[in-house]
């Protein structure tokens, strides 16, 4: 199986994410990043799939987030694992057989771990993920990772979406881009969207920032 991207327009660039695979989420300020990580956490859910959620936030506020915008009670997203962590130095523990594992903030969980224990944590990720057909995402903060570190993760992951936000001459210009994936191609464009805190809108027209 593999876990479908259901972002209208997006998912005619990419359809689905494959089992067995380790995914960045990388995003600034704008909320975007870890709403759409959120959000193919309930696209696992609603397929019967098991998810982890490894969060360096308040689980509650996470549990009541995925509820709000999943449109039920708090209930209704109880079969997610919420792991609150301060910091982490493995996540195979994690790793949900069959299932989604989701990490927000990776590159804040992981800043105390020097460039060779990140290498190590990833490769183990990604030995137990093939082995257990689950898709990790973990989402990064941009320039929160040192360029050694950014480096070991771009390199480890079988993908790298970036989400971006910055001003324009029409105000707020929102566009994600799509670096590196795992079946060897990339979108080198910009990929614009909007975002209103409860769903992303994919502008598939070629415009110039």
């Amino acid at each position: 199986m593999s876990l479908p991207v259901e972002v209208p327009g997006l998912d005619t660039i990419l359809p689905e994410i494959g089992d067995g695979t380790i995914v960045i989420v990388e995003g600034g300020a704008d909320l975007a990043k870890s709403f759409f990580v959120r959000r193919l956490c309930r696209t696992a859910l609603h397929a019967g799939r098991p998810v982890a959620f490894v969060t360096s936030r308040d689980g509650r506020e996470l549990t009541q987030m995925l509820a709000r915008e999943n449109g039920e009670t708090s209930s209704g997203v109880g079969r997610i694992q919420i792991v609150e962590r301060d910091s982490v130095d493995s996540l195979s523990e994690y790793v949900p057989e069959g299932g989604l594992l989701a990490v927000d903030s990776f590159s804040f969980l992981t800043l105390g771990l020097a460039p060779t224990d990140l290498a190590r944590m990833l490769r183990e990720l990604h030995r137990v993920s093939r082995q257990t057909q689950a898709t990790a995402l973990l989402a990064t903060d941009q320039g929160m990772l040192d360029p050694r570190g950014e480096a070991v993760v771009t390199h480890l992951a079988e993908g790298h979406i970036e989400f971006h936000a910055q001003e324009g001459t029409e105000g707020l210009v929102r566009f994600l881009r799509i670096p590196k994936w795992a079946d060897g191609r990339f979108v080198d464009r910009n990929i614009y969207y909007d975002f209103d805190g409860r769903r992303i809108a994919i502008d598939l027209r070629s415009r110039v920032l």
